[in-house]
């Protein structure tokens, strides 16, 4: 085999090298972000359990300290809990809102990762299409 041929083949494989380098990176990428929000997912569920956990004891701590003080269930007290509870559930939802948004950026980010390689692969293949083109020649010439 001749040189001509070697440095062509090697050519060949050095940009399919790089491009499959590029292309398995944004994959890499797209995982790893993947992986990410599946632990922010993780973490803000942790993270509601103990604000429910917390919110749970001073609730049952409002009760206790009503019932032992006389309180009535009717009337302002109960009312105030029942708005306390409201503003409370509308607090969660948006907390859990934030959160899915902020794990849906993780995999948008990612994904965004997975498509600008998949773009700098392509922009590899056509920067080096002349080279690959003279490289390919040189082979059929040295073997034909």
């Amino acid at each position: 085999m001749s040189l001509g041929i070697i440095a062509a083949a090697l050519g060949i494989a050095g940009t399919a090298g790089q491009v499959f380098a590029t292309v398995e990176a944004g994959k890499a990428a797209e995982e790893a972000a993947e992986r990410r929000a599946e632990e922010e997912r993780i973490a803000a569920q942790a993270e509601e359990l103990k604000r429910r956990e917390e919110l749970n004891r001073v609730l049952a701590s409002n009760i206790l300290s009503q019932a032992t003080s006389g309180v009535a269930a009717e009337g302002t007290p109960a009312s105030l809990a029942l708005e306390q509870a409201k503003t409370i559930g509308e607090s969660e939802a948006l907390i859990g809102l934030t959160n899915r948004l902020r794990q849906r950026n993780i995999i948008q980010s990612g994904r965004d990762a997975r498509r600008s390689a998949n773009l700098q692969a392509v922009s590899t293949l056509l920067q080096s299409a002349p080279d690959l083109k003279r490289d390919f020649e040189t082979i059929q010439e040295e073997l034909g």
